[in-house]
């Protein structure tokens, strides 16, 4: 049953890489739903529009529509306008960015509703004695607000991650070598679609146990001390 037939090193490099994309894609969805909190909680009426506008994209179109709209559809789209125009254009996008970067556009917003609930946690009397003892608007955000909004966030965060992870098994319709790509390719040339996918499946579970101590063992730390003022 678990006789990989010489792939397991296909499948350990897939795994590797599917931690790699999600890693990267997280990292920047933080930065991604960062500022589009912070654009909801205190931009114009026109940035609340075009971030309103950003979020209703993400929830009405699937993930899988939009991974396939970025790499197929906008290189075709600007090589049909640059023909139209008397040019002759080849583009490509690379899988690697291209799986990044939708994964980024998706879980940015749903980092950003994270975020903005995670400041409105925040006690408004602290930040109103931050600025009854001097300090600036940067420095009540950033001494006061951002420590206590990113310690509300953890366990928000640690959701969008734990789905986040299993969306790049999207990217195999893309032809990334990430793990399901691998098990895919493996299961395929072998005839052995159940033990190569089984096996996914339990390295997917593995990731996910591992987020989830890390999770535990990050909002122990961010809470440290908490519980005692408290009490």
């Amino acid at each position: 049953m678990f006789d990989l037939q010489g792939y397991g090193w296909m499948i350990l490099d897939g795994a590797r890489l599917t931690v790699l994309v999600g890693l990267a894609s997280m990292v920047c969805a933080i930065v991604v739903g960062l500022v589009v909190a912070l654009a909801k909680l205190f931009g114009t009426w026109f940035v609340r529009g075009a971030v309103e506008v950003y979020t209703t994209i993400v929830r009405g179109v699937p993930e899988l529509v939009l991974l396939l709209l970025v790499y197929y559809g906008v290189p075709t789209l600007i090589q049909d306008l640059g023909a139209a125009m008397g040019l002759e254009l080849k583009i490509a996008i690379n899988p690697f960015l291209a799986g990044v970067g939708t994964i980024t556009f998706i879980y940015g917003a749903f980092a950003s509703e994270v975020f903005r609930a995670s400041y409105l946690a925040v006690s408004k009397g602290q930040v109103e004695a931050a600025r009854a003892l001097g300090f600036n608007g940067f420095l009540v955000f950033r001494l006061v607000v951002l420590p206590q909004m990113l310690r509300y966030a953890l366990p928000g965060l640690g959701n969008v991650w734990m789905v986040l992870i299993k969306a790049t098994a999207l990217i195999s319709v893309i032809q990334l070598p990430e793990l399901m790509r691998s098990a895919d390719v493996a299961a395929r040339t072998t005839r052995m679609p159940f033990t190569f996918f089984f096996v996914a499946c339990l390295i997917y579970l593995a990731i996910t146990l591992v987020s989830m101590w890390l999770q535990s063992r990050a909002e122990a730390w961010a809470n440290r001390g908490v519980e005692g003022a408290r009490l």
